[in-house]
């Protein structure tokens, strides 16, 4: 059995497209992620809601 160690720098923010919708892991603050599925329109109105507070 492996040894299990503490799970830190999961890496960056990522979205990548899996079958119809999209996968986001968003890394946490003392390890691990955050993984969410969106479909299409779901995706489009987090872009824009984001856009919208940081432009």
């Amino acid at each position: 059995m492996a040894a299990m160690k503490p799970r830190t720098g999961d890496g960056p923010l990522e979205c990548t497209k899996e079958g119809r919708g999209y996968v986001m892991r968003v890394p946490l603050e003392g390890g691990g992620r955050l993984v969410v599925e969106l479909n299409a329109e779901e995706a489009k109105n987090l872009g824009e809601a984001l856009l919208a507070v940081f432009a």
